[in-house]
Formats: structure tokens, sequence, C-alpha cells
């Protein structure tokens, strides 16, 4: 499969040289600007929900990468608890933890890759960083409200070149910003309930006036939760303002505020599973993120070739859990000597990070074709303060005061980014478009602080760490278009990535150390693949890949001098992944015959598939056992989290302005450890994960412009599944799913 696809991808770049080097055509350049559109609104006004993105959206090149632009409005779905299986349904490949049902923490992953809060993914809203820190602490806490999103934008592992440190990919939520408003006020509300005391009210406004428009939105959720102790409550407020200044010149601000407390039912053992997913022994775990989000951006098309963008913003966050972190295994009870229970552990981070980032898009001539270079400029600084293991009350409220003493654990992390990019998309001939590109890194981080208090009440700090390292990532990209100005095509992709060492990689308590020559994960992404529409009715993504990741990073248990054990971080070994990619979507009634779909109603259709194979190469590890070393290598081992098949398909009835989808779900069997441990283990934490499909119902009816209606029957079939054993937070242990619920929503719009 490796060879076959590396094959693909020579022949396709070669056949971009030969072409290349063969054209003298001068023809005028205006024929070829079909390739590339520049569109503001991608995905308004159309009727599909899954679709490619344009070749240029603002001054990023999307040509020759799999990519998927989801249009939210077009989804047949209630969405207001960030329902991943549904939403990215026609994204193939897309491997999701379906281990928080309030959809608080998505967590979303690709080819192979740890779905873990979506840190493999470049999380974006609206083109800025919203993950905790992307250099250091890569995870997304927090998650816009999908009732305020109007597109999502996917991209795999090419996206490394415009967006920095990832190997899954990109994701960039674009808000409503009020521009697709033509009346200067329009009112907007939905409300929603649904099983397990389930309540969302998100209720907005926006319009557009003169040279301004505008958005803005609060919204509030709560739930019991499926499980036992696991009601959450949700507060959201966002608001857009946009001056366009003069034609093609505009400048947008925007500001969210964000926060969720929700409590955590911790994990189960499989036998406790087995007995009742929705059972919990933890009733005191609490967690909430705080969240606030502020950019600026500027928009300038000077002229017909050339467009400048410029955005600012900080991502100010927190993170703050409180609970009894004991083994799923030790029962949260009261102390006979205190008559209370234990007192719990308390943990905060805090996320300072600014970044601005500045693109241009640049048209120019060469060989009688428009050609379009894009370049791009990123600066990011971002601090993060964690403090771990301090002690907190005995009560069951969520209170993250510390009870007695100081923490333990106060260290502080920096991260400064220096990046610059370049793409260039040349047009050769009339069908092929060949997509070189580079980006450079510079990155600095540096740690420093208190790891824990010695018994004699003496600190043990932290060895200062300071890592700067600066390299160069490349890539190509090809589009062959099948006839001018087609959009049925054939691309490739080539493009390295990398993942910087994470704080945690640094971060060692007492005697455990770091590699002091620790290196950044590095790899590379491929892809060949086909897309287009035959037809008008017949919708095709379908290709090949191929990821590299080397240098995984890792802990490992080795002996000192003193014959006592240790944690040793550093560069274990590399793994690979490869499969297919696909997604059929088509509507043949409405293609084949208008009129008899305009009288009966049409029938659309979909199937996304996913085959992958994940294999580490040379991946070693040392444990300790008996006081000698014990070497272990996990070649041929299956990487864990990564599922060989995912099924997505869906069979819709559309008449007029009602529209019925049940859709089926399957994902194949995983390991939860890299050793691919069978049995599951006492404590819920290893062990295979088995195979699920879930089925769900979906239905909405537009009662005219301004009345929608919609329902979802989730997990329609009741079934027992999980997808996640947890190590720690927010387990440990076994995380089941939630069982069937009903959704039902109201919208209005005045």
């Amino acid at each position: 499969m490796k060879k076959t696809l590396i094959s693909s991808l020579t022949a396709l770049i070669a056949l971009c040289s030969n072409e290349l080097l063969s054209q003298i055509d001068l023809a005028d350049s205006s024929k070829s600007m079909g390739y590339l559109p520049e569109i503001t609104l991608v995905g308004y006004g159309e009727k599909r929900d899954v679709m490619p993105l344009p070749e240029i959206v603002g001054t990023n090149i999307y040509a020759g990468k799999k990519n998927s632009l989801i249009v939210m409005d077009n989804l047949n779905t209630v969405v207001v608890n960030n329902n991943m299986r549904q939403i990215m349904a026609k994204v193939p490949g897309i491997h999701i933890w379906e281990s928080d049902g309030s959809g608080i923490q998505i967590g979303i992953a690709a080819r192979g890759l740890s779905p873990n809060r979506s840190w493999e993914f470049n999380i974006r809203q609206n083109g800025c960083d919203i993950a905790a820190d992307p250099y250091g602490y890569p995870e997304a806490y927090y998650n816009p409200q999908m009732q305020a999103v109007q597109r999502i934008q996917v991209v795999r592992g090419a996206g490394a070149l415009q967006y920095g440190p990832q190997f899954g990919g990109m994701v960039n939520y674009i808000m409503r910003d009020g521009s697709d408003i033509r009346k200067p006020l329009q009112i907007e509300s939905s409300q929603t309930i649904g099983s397990f005391g389930l309540f969302n009210s998100f209720n907005a406004i926006g319009g557009k006036k003169g040279k301004l428009h505008y958005y803005a939105f609060h919204d509030v959720r709560r739930a019991d939760g499926y499980r036992q102790n696991s009601a959450y409550k949700t507060r959201t407020s966002y608001g857009s303002v946009t001056w366009n200044i003069k034609q093609g010149m505009k400048v947008n601000a925007e500001y969210m505020n964000y926060d969720m407390l929700s409590q955590q039912p911790g994990g189960l053992t499989d036998a406790k599973f087995a007995e009742n997913p929705k059972l919990s022994s933890r009733s005191r775990n609490w967690f909430t993120t705080p969240w606030q989000t502020a950019s600026v951006k500027f928009d300038w098309e000077i002229n017909k070739n050339n467009r400048i963008q410029v955005r600012t913003n900080a991502n100010l966050g927190d993170r703050k859990s409180v609970g009894f972190l004991a083994a799923i295994t030790v029962n949260d009870t009261i102390n006979k000597l205190t008559g209370e229970y234990n007192k719990r552990e308390l943990a905060i981070d805090y996320y300072r990070n600014y970044s601005s980032e500045a693109g241009f898009l640049h048209d120019y001539n060469l060989m009688g074709k428009k050609q379009t270079l894009s370049v791009g400029l990123r600066y990011f600084n971002g601090t993060t303060t964690r403090l771990q293991k301090g002690v907190a009350t005995t009560g069951y409220d969520p209170n993250f005061e510390l009870a007695t003493g100081e923490y333990p654990v106060s260290v502080k992390f920096h991260s400064i980014n220096k990046a610059a990019y370049l793409e260039n998309a040349f047009r050769i001939g009339k069908r092929l478009v060949v997509i070189p590109g580079l980006r450079a890194e510079n990155i600095t981080v540096q740690g420093s602080g208190r790891l824990s208090f010695a018994s004699n009440g003496s600190e043990n700090k932290m060895i200062e760490e300071k890592r700067t390292r600066t390299f160069v990532l490349g890539g190509i990209g090809a589009e062959y278009h099948l006839g001018k100005n087609s959009h049925n095509e054939f691309y490739a992709n080539i493009t390295q990535a990398y993942r910087p060492i994470l704080f945690s990689n640094v971060q060692n308590p007492g005697t455990d150390t770091t590699d002091s020559n620790l290196k950044d994960s590095k790899g590379w992404n491929a892809d060949f693949g086909f897309r287009g529409t035959i037809a008008k009715y017949f919708h095709i993504d379908a290709g090949v890949y191929y990821l590299s990741y080397q240098n995984k990073i890792g802990s490992i248990n080795k002996l000192n001098s003193n014959g006592q054990s240790y944690k040793y971080t550093t560069n274990l070994g590399n793994s690979f992944s490869y499969g297919l990619e696909s997604v059929v979507d088509m509507d043949i009634l409405s293609g084949l015959n208008q009129k008899l779909a305009g009288r009966m109603g049409s029938f659309p259709l979909f199937v996304s598939y996913n085959y992958n194979v994940s294999e580490y190469l040379d991946y070693k590890l040392i444990s300790v056992s008996n006081g000698k070393e014990v070497v272990t290598n996990l070649k041929g081992k299956s990487v864990e989290y990564a599922p060989k098949h995912v099924l997505r398909a869906g069979l819709s009835y559309k008449y007029r302005a009602l529209m019925l989808t049940f859709q089926a779900s399957h994902t194949a069997s995983v390991y939860a450890d890299a050793a691919n441990t069978l049995e599951a283990s006492a404590n819920g934490q290893n062990g295979i994960i088995p195979s699920y499909t879930i089925y769900d119902v979906m239905g909405s009816y537009r009662i005219n412009d301004r009345f929608q209606i919609k329902m979802s029957v989730n997990n329609a079939a009741n079934s027992k599944y999980f997808t996640r054993r947890s190590g720690g937070y927010p387990g440990p242990g076994l995380l089941p799913s939630d069982g069937r619920s009903v959704l039902a929503s109201l919208s209005i719009v005045l």
C-alpha cells in the first residue's frame, strides 16, 4: 500500500513537471480564472451540507489539499450538544471520542491519531487559535456553540504549511457575523429541550446598516446528564462588529466570553459498565473552564491582484478541576478518623496567549497564465501557569479554592513562536495547477518553578528548561482538472508536519529526567485522490493517504547508578498510518427527474468510509522488573485509538419543507494502549475497546421563512458502548457513552 501510494504521488508530480516544461502556450490568462475563485461567504446559498473548499479563500490557498467545508444551516440535525458524529458525518475518517455527552469537550482525530481534546488538529475560531497553547499544551478545552457557527473548514495534514503545528490537519470554526443579513435588525431565537433534563436557549440579534454589519448572541445550556453525577451548565456570550470602510476594505472586532461547569462522574471498571453504564462512584469531582477570546481583523482587497489580511487575537482561559482522583477500584468513602470525606485534589491552569498573523495574496502573470502567490507571517506569545496537587475541601460542592497550604506544584511555561510561510499556485496549461510551499518555524519554550516540597519543607525546583529550535517544512500539491474550468479533479499533496515538545514532557518531578537532546516529533502526510460531481447529483471525494509520525515522545523507566527506578522522557520511535478516505453523496431522483422528485420527494443518500492501518515501527520501551531493565519493542503493534474501519451512512427523505434522515455509524475496535492489551485491567484503564454501531434519526420541518422545527433521536437503538479508557482525569477508568436521547428544537427568525 505504501509503495503504491508513493508511486502514485511520484507519477502525478512527474506529470506536473512534464507539463510545465512543455508549456509554451501564451493564451489569455483570463481563461483560467475559474480555477481559483475568491469567495468570501463560502457555502452561503448552497443546498449541500458538505463540499470541498474553494481553491482560494481570503489569502489562503486550498488547491491540492484534502479538505471539507461544512455548511451548518444545511445540516438536518439538532446541534446544541455538539454531536460530531452527525456534524462531521460526511467528513471521512474522523474518529470521535464520545465520552462527554454534553459536547463540551470535543475529541476528534484522523489517520490513526489520538482524539484527546482534538490535540492533533490545529483548532481555530475565525482563523485564530483557541487551544490552550498550540506549542506546549494543544488541548482544546473551549469549543464554540454550534448554533452560532456558520461554517466549519476541515483541512487534513497539508494544512501544516499555512497553520503550523499539527499532524491531523486544521479545523476552523467560522462564526456568524451578520454579513448574510439584509436588514438593520434581525432577531433569532432557538429553544431546545431533550432527554436527561436538557434545556438550551439560544438568542441572537444581527443586521446590516450602511457600512456596518453586526451579530451578537447569548446561549445558555444545562442538563442532568446521562450518568449519575454528570450535570453541567454552560453560558456563552459573543459579539462581532464589522465596519466596511470602503469597497474592498473592512475591519472586524469580536469578543467571546464562555463559562461552563460540569460534574465529572469518573470512570468505571468493565464489570460495573456491564452492570449499568449510568453508574458513578464519584460525586465530588468538578471541572470548569472559563474562557475569553478577542480579536481584531483587517481585510483589504487593494486591487484585483492584491489582498491583505491581518488578525490579532487574545486567548485567555482557565482550567480548574477538583476531585477525588484515586483509582476507580478505590471507593470515595468517609474517613472513620475524621468523620468526613477525604480531602480532594485541586489543579488549576491559567493560559494567557496573544498572537498576530498577516497574510498577503498576489496574482501575477507568468507564461500567459494568472499565477497566485500566498505569503504569511505569524507571531505567538503565550504563558501557562500551572498549579497542581493542591489540597481542596472535603465537601461535595464545586469549590476551587485551597483548603490549606500551598500548591506543591507551581510552574510557569512561556512559549514564543515566529513563523513565515510561502505557497504559490502555478497554473500550467488549461488543466494543471501545481502548488509548492515552505514554512519556516522558530520556537522557544522555557519553563521554571516548583515541582514539590521536600519532607523538611524546602522546595524541589524544576530544572530550568529553555529550548529554542528553528526548522523549515516543505510540501507540494497538485490538481489536474478533467476539463477546462471543471471541478472534477485529481489532487495530490505531500507535506511535512511537526508536533512540538509538550510542557508535560519537561515537567519532571523528583529524580525523573528529560533527554537533553529531546526533539520535536516530525513526519509527513501524503494524499492522492479524486473529487468532483457527476451528472449533477453524484458527488464523490475518494483518496488514499500515508502518514509518517517520527520521533514520537514518551517515557520509559530506567535504573540509576544506585539501582533506583526513575522516569526518563525521550524520543522512543516511529509509527505510520495508511488507508482510504472516501465519501459519496447523491440524490439520484432529483438529478434524473426534478419534476418527479418535486411531486414524490427525493431520497438523498451518503456513504462515508475510512479504512486505516496504523502501526508502530521500531519503538523501544524500557521497564524495570525485579531490579533489572527490560527492553520491549512494539514494532508491528497497532497504534492505540486507531480504528481500522470507520463507516457512516445516511438515507434521507426530502419532500418540500420536510426532511427525515436515518444515519448509521460504525467504528471498529481499538486498543487503549500501545502494548495492545486485550484483557481489561481491573481498574478499567487498559484493554480493548469493542467495535460499536450507532443509529440516529433526525428530522426537520420548515413551517415558513420564520419558523423551523428540528428533532434528533440519538443512539436510537440504545446501544451500550464506550469509546475511551482514561488513565487520569476525567476518569480514571472506562468512560461510558450516552444511551438513547431525544432532542427537539424550535427556531424563530424575526
